[in-house]
């Protein structure tokens, strides 16, 4: 029977979020299969972990392309979108964060430059159409998106926050600070 590659990425980022130093052993044991066909599908841990970033890129490129960024005069709206889209890779996108020897690949560095930008640029847009305040640079409304997805993934891991409520909670929490509000 073969086994699923996708299973075996979630439940390894899964552990490897709350054990980092996990040994491959470990990975085989949480993802339900043996430490031999872990080592036939990834000879070894940087291969693990280099599957581990491909698979996380993939999934934040997908969600990017799913959300439409470069539509939509509701910027607010449009970047609600994405927060939903991405909920579910979360826990990629939080493990990325974390993992430092993903830190110069070059393929991860760039695809993480292409979806950094396609986010900033929908914040320009906003920017320029009067839904997005000015005085926050597009690229840190950008970094604060990802990383209030990975803050969330990682509450809602942890049992601190509810998965229904992660969405509402990293939307509001950034559009609340970055959102242009009336004077008033």
């Amino acid at each position: 029977m073969p086994t699923d590659n996708e299973h075996v990425l979630r439940a390894a980022v899964t552990l490897l979020l709350r054990r980092p130093a996990s040994s491959m052993d470990d990975i085989a044991r949480a993802a339900g299969i043996s430490r031999a066909t872990l080592h036939r599908m990834f000879p070894g841990r940087p291969a693990l972990i280099a599957a581990l970033g491909t698979e996380a890129s993939a999934q934040i490129g997908r969600a990017i392309d799913a959300a439409d960024l470069t539509t939509g005069e509701d910027v607010p709206a449009v970047l609600r979108g994405l927060v939903d889209r991405l909920m579910p890779c979360a826990e990629y996108l939080a493990f990325l964060y974390g993992e430092s020897s993903l830190v110069g690949d070059p393929g991860l560095e760039q695809a993480w430059s292409v979806m950094d930008e396609q986010v900033a640029a929908a914040v320009r847009r906003g920017q320029e159409n009067g839904s997005m305040r000015v005085d926050l640079t597009a690229q840190w409304v950008s970094e604060a998106l990802f990383s209030f997805v990975a803050a969330a993934g990682w509450a809602v891991h942890e049992g601190r926050l509810a998965g229904r409520d992660a969405t509402r909670s990293v939307a509001e929490l950034l559009l609340g600070g970055a959102a242009r509000r009336p004077p008033g």
